[in-house]
């Protein structure tokens, strides 16, 4: 919790019921609006880089170092078979017991509570690659995607509503309360053993480590290898990030099919994670090992519509927009289809605005919204907190939902009416699948990207057109 923030009332649910849950009682990360530098939440971290230096202090054994090692690979198990396979993705099943076991060994490595943890990283696998990412390489660079992300509240804030598997264990409510209480007795033991020493090497080199070891998935593993599946993102394949973090390194694998306990999906794709949740399977500590199926594997599944939008929009935008040519103002002009639905579209988007000026009182609209506007505006009228203003607004926002959609299909015909024209500078379907199969080389579902990313074009014209002021003369 930030230090100027009072702590809230503790909710009480009604006698003889248990209190609702409060994610607000877990990290203690409070409502960052802000983005300085330092913030509570990310002491530790600094502190534990600190402290390393102590080693030229007490000088290095080779105790202290095996020590180091043999923990470095403990707690990196912990995270990749615990944090990221079980509490993020639940790639497999458990005991109660063992669950509380794999979250108190996780959090040893000191990178804050496991539900924290996969919370940050199921947003990450919804916005993978997109502005939305908590930590983009390819938006933010090596250093944001690496580190420079935790240092930023809004970035490193944790959606706990998303992770409602994992709040209602109260052992993992604890977890999540006390995140440094694990790591912090690790490193007493470690002292307690080796001394100083044992606990500048064995612990807090180990533990920084560790830290850049599972960081390096979030940056380098979007940046450096080779991509074997069509994931809609920059993940990718690489040997070395793999060993050094027992399987994760085969991350183009796991976004391809993300409940995957297996990552390594060929035989000599080295997977260390794996092989030891695969013996603990042969005694009974865990079971349900989930695996990709074989078709994915063979990369003839086809893809979802979430990757398949990404890769088209990716094929598009690699593509010069289709121009206004004369041809096309003069067929657009003689056209009466054309002037009746742009007039419907222009008309119906004029009209929700009116409408929606009734009662708006501090958002304003330009005079002629675009959909993603007329529908970003409805949605936050439709969550206002002001019960009285909601209802009173109920039977303007369903008319201009109305208004919304009856411009939305104006839109959806002048994009299949101008798809019906032979126009010079839109590429035909099947320069689309041929440019697709460059681009994507083997990938499944070529035609659908092409036919897609054909759409998409249409739709970028279209757009130009109804925007364009010697256009608009003809229905205005």
């Amino acid at each position: 919790m930030h230090p100027s923030h009072a702590a809230p009332n503790r909710p009480k649910g009604p006698k003889g019921t248990p209190a609702p849950f409060d994610h607000r009682y877990l990290s203690g990360d409070g409502d960052h609006d802000h983005d300085d530098v330092v913030y509570p939440a990310t002491i530790p971290f600094l502190l534990v880089h600190l402290a390393a230096f102590g080693a030229i202090w007490t000088g290095v054994t080779l105790q202290a170092v095996a020590v180091g090692v043999a923990l470095y690979f403990i707690r990196m198990w912990a995270i990749t078979a615990g944090y990221h396979r079980y509490f993020s993705h639940r790639s497999y099943k458990t005991s109660r017991v063992f669950q509380f076991l794999l979250a108190f060994l996780g959090q040893t490595s000191a990178q804050r509570g496991v539900i924290w943890w996969a919370a940050v990283h199921r947003h990450h696998h919804r916005h993978s690659d997109t502005p939305e990412d908590v930590h983009s390489a390819l938006h933010g660079g090596f250093w944001h995607s690496h580190v420079g992300w935790i240092f930023k509240p809004k970035r490193s804030r944790a959606d706990y509503e998303s992770v409602p598997d994992l709040t209602r264990y109260p052992e993992l409510r604890f977890l999540e309360r006390h995140p440094y209480f694990p790591a912090f007795l690790l490193a007493i033991g470690v002292y307690l053993w080796l001394g100083w020493v044992g606990l500048f090497v064995g612990f807090f080199c180990s533990t920084v480590v560790l830290y850049h070891g599972t960081f390096a998935i979030n940056s380098l593993a979007h940046m450096t290898g080779n991509q074997r599946y069509l994931t809609g993102d920059q993940s990718r394949n690489s040997l070395f990030l793999a060993l050094i973090t027992l399987g994760e390194g085969w991350h183009n694998n796991h976004h391809a099919y993300q409940s995957s306990t297996r990552q390594g999906f060929r035989w000599w794709e080295i997977d260390i994670t794996y092989y030891v949740l695969w013996a603990m399977s042969k005694v009974g500590l865990v079971w349900d090992l989930r695996e990709p199926p074989p078709e994915l594997v063979a990369g003839k599944q086809r893809l979802g519509r979430k990757v398949l939008e990404k890769a088209a929009q990716d094929l598009a935008d690699s593509l010069p927009s289709p121009g206004i040519t004369p041809g096309l103002r003069e067929a657009w002009i003689l056209t009466p289809t054309f002037v009746e639905l742009a007039s419907d579209f222009h008309g119906a988007r004029v009209e929700a605005r009116e409408q929606l000026a009734e009662i708006l009182s501090v958002r304003t609209l330009p005079d002629l919204p675009s959909i993603d506007q007329l529908r970003q505006t409805i949605d936050e009228l439709r969550h206002r907190a002001d019960e009285r203003l909601r209802q009173g607004a109920d039977e303007i926002v369903q008319r201009v939902d109305v208004l919304r959609r009856r411009a939305e299909h104006a839109r959806a015909l002048l994009v299949e009416r101008v798809g019906e024209l032979q126009l010079p500078d839109l590429p035909s379907l099947e320069d689309l699948k041929a440019q697709a199969a460059a681009r994507f080389r083997t990938a499944p579902s070529l035609d659908e990207i092409a036919e897609r990313a054909r759409e998409l074009l249409i739709e970028r014209l279209v757009a130009r057109i109804l925007d364009d002021p010697e256009m608009a003369g003809a229905w205005a």
